[in-house]
């Protein structure tokens, strides 16, 4: 009596539920074929791979060199406005600095319309803030328009740029990542004569050319296209006589329930945000308040269950479909010896013999809503339908329910290693498992809202693949572990003192002696050392026997040291001696900062960590010219600046030295914390 008061309910609530949902999701769903499928994307490695490459080194140099230049302009608009050095400071530290601080929030953008497309826009809207910024009346307006606005832009150019090496390399991730990046070297090195011989026709005329610069990369993103997920089937199909054996009256399909490993696709959680819930024991491991914000990825779902990849057309993925069948336990053939489909249902309770159709087609409708993964496995038949009417349905509403799941399931931020730029070798899960495993094993899968919302037409302020993307990014859990924060203050202190020598260098130079293009040819020095020594970085961090954080020390420690101490004399040999160090520490900053935080974190939380890196970052690059400009009006001392860089990215090398100490520390304290499971 129990049981069946119990099965009342949940019909009731069921049905109550799915009266809530919009009728055009209902109607559209009418049209589109029940598909099963589960879509991981493989990076193909090859290929337009390295078109891709290339355009983003393209936008990288564009951007960076601009970013690294932009202090040149500074004399020129002290002139005009009649200002200081330090309130001018701000022009180019808000460009830096809001450059970086949007990034969680251009990540977002990214995750939800692509690479491609933020792309374009981004370039577009930086080029007309450049273009806008022609009319400037005073350096307030310039603060809004070309170091607010044009860092957004810039932003949206740069995330997806420096993101996407990730999504289409594997093997070769480290060779493209610092190839790519050696954009922020070369842009140094072309930008700086560059600017100058522009500065000759007026800082306004600079700002209009370097607008249409910014332009061209709306034509390198063109090149940033998806990637066509790899489609694996979790099916064992005996054909159609069987599949009609499973049908009651109503044409509902009354399969047995798979067994999954850790999780079942069920009706949507209490706070509707899931496609997928938990079962008791795993909703306790992964579900629980130090973890609000977790999503199950693809090997959590579908593990122990035999997968099969059919056909999808994806080129430069060939080679990857073998790896299926070390995934394989037991999968049964047919006569022929190919492998059978098992059709199956993730609901935990399939429609029943007895429910109405009205009411077994909106369940149904729940269902296919609730299933984030792609799998091309097509159940034929569908809840409410008999079999012969699936095939009235059109090819096209097929075709489109297809790739809206396909694009939905392949979001680039719902990868734990999208922003992971040093060799998978480094990472343990890569090292364990094969490559597409390793691949589920990263990437998490999409909610119910998700999937709705990739299905529903019209324009959402804030859909949900923003908001998972900013709130994974942004989960202040991640605030409470000592050694990120030792790691996020060390990174602080370091672009505090970041950007200070591009902003003084050439002025201090001069102020010395030293002929102009002298000093420009230190400055693109600096490019030269940090194209190669990115490259160089990257090699090394790939061996198992360099430690990244070590190499991360020492390079701050002696950059920092020649920081200090360049202005003692200051000559053509001592300041190309300068570049040489300081191009190194902040090559081996910018390049091992992502293998730190896997190191001390764990790859589950880069893209947390990632996202209050950015922010903290940002806001350093905002504050640590202007603070060097007030140094400089105070004691009218080039060196001071330089000392005040200097010391702030020595205190930065020595905050990191006990990061291992304090990260093994806090294992050892989240270990004694963690709760015994019950036996």
């Amino acid at each position: 009596m129990a049981t069946q008061q119990t099965k009342s309910q949940d019909e009731l609530a069921t049905k109550d539920l799915v009266s809530k949902q919009p009728d055009n999701i209902k109607e559209e769903d009418e049209t589109e074929e029940d598909i099963d499928e589960a879509a991981v994307v493989v990076p193909p490695d090859s290929g337009w791979a390295w078109v891709v490459m290339v355009a983003s080194f393209l936008c990288c140099t564009v951007i960076d060199g601009i970013v690294f230049c932009s202090p040149l302009i500074q004399q020129q608009l002290m002139d005009e406005f009649k200002v200081g050095k330090a309130r001018v400071a701000f022009v180019s530290s808000l460009l830096s600095g809001c450059y970086l601080m949007a990034g969680p929030f251009v990540s977002a953008m990214a995750n939800r319309f692509g690479f491609r497309p933020v792309t374009i826009v981004g370039a577009i809207f930086a080029a007309a803030c450049f273009g806008l910024s022609y009319f400037a009346t005073s350096v307030e307006y310039l603060f809004v328009i070309y170091g607010i606005l044009g860092g957004i832009g810039f932003c949206m150019v740069y995330i997806p740029a420096v993101v996407i090496i990730g999504f289409y390399f594997e093997k070769w991730r480290a060779l493209a990542t610092g190839v790519a990046m050696c954009g922020s070297g070369v842009g140094t090195f072309v930008f700086a004569p560059l600017t100058e011989i522009l500065l000759k026709s007026g800082w306004r005329h600079t700002l209009a050319v370097q607008g249409l610069i910014v332009l061209s990369c709306a034509l390198f993103g063109l090149a940033f296209r998806p990637i066509q997920p790899i489609t694996l089937s979790v099916t064992n199909e005996e054909g159609d006589e069987q599949e009609k054996s499973k049908l009651n009256g109503h044409g509902n399909t009354v399969a047995p329930t798979p067994q999954l490993h850790q999780a079942a696709f069920t009706k949507p959680l209490p706070e509707g945000r899931f496609a997928y819930s938990m079962p008791n024991s795993a909703h306790n491991t992964y579900m629980g308040a130090s973890q609000r914000h977790h999503y199950p990825t693809a090997q959590e779902i579908f593990k122990g269950m035999n997968l099969e990849r059919r056909p999808s057309g994806t080129a430069g993925q060939g080679s990857k479909g073998t790896e299926l069948k070390q995934l394989r336990k037991s999968q049964p053939t047919t006569p022929n010896g190919d492998p059978q489909q098992l059709t199956f249902n993730l609901h935990k309770e399939l429609t029943t013999v007895g429910e109405n159709e009205e009411e077994a087609e909106n369940d149904n409708l729940l269902e296919t809503e609730a299933k984030p993964v792609t799998i091309q496995a097509r159940r034929h038949t569908v809840s409410g339908r008999r079999p012969q009417d699936i095939g009235k349905r059109s090819a096209a509403a097929a075709h489109e329910a297809h790739h809206g799941q396909a694009h939905s399931s392949s979001r680039p931020m719902y990868r734990d290693d999208i922003f992971f730029t040093g060799s998978l070798t480094r990472i343990p899960q890569y090292q364990s498992q094969t490559s597409l495993a390793y691949h589920m094993s990263v990437t998490r899968l999409p909610t119910k809202q998700d999937m709705l919302e990739d299905r529903q037409k019209g324009c959402r302020i804030c859909p949900e693949a923003v908001r998972r993307t900013l709130a994974t990014m942004l989960d202040t859990s991640l605030l409470k572990s000592p050694a990120f924060m030792c790691l996020a203050f060390s990174g602080f202190l370091t672009m505090m003192g970041f950007f200070v020598p591009f902003a003084f260098l050439v002025d201090r130079a001069k102020d010395a002696g030293m002929d102009e293009r002298a000093a420009l040819g230190v400055l693109s020095g600096i490019g030269i050392v940090n194209t190669f020594a990115r490259i160089v970085c990257g090699s090394i961090s790939s061996f198992p026997a360099i430690k990244p954080l070590w190499l991360n020390n020492f390079a701050l420690t002696a950059g920092a040291i020649a920081t200090i101490f360049s202005g003692e004399v200051i000559t053509v040999g001592t300041q190309w001696t300068f570049a040489l160090f300081f191009g190194i520490c902040i090559a081996c900053f910018s390049a091992l900062r992502s293998l730190i935080a896997v190191e001390l974190i764990g790859l589950e939380k880069l893209t947390n960590a990632y996202g209050f890196l950015m922010l903290f970052q940002g806001i350093a690059a905002t504050i640590g010219t202007p603070i060097a400009g007030v140094l400089y009006q105070m004691t009218e001392s080039f060196n001071m600046a330089f000392y005040f860089a200097g010391g702030l990215i020595l205190l930065s090398a020595f905050l990191c030295y006990p990061l291992t100490c304090v990260s093994r520390w806090e294992e050892r304290r989240n270990a004694k914390l963690t709760p015994l499971p019950a036996a």
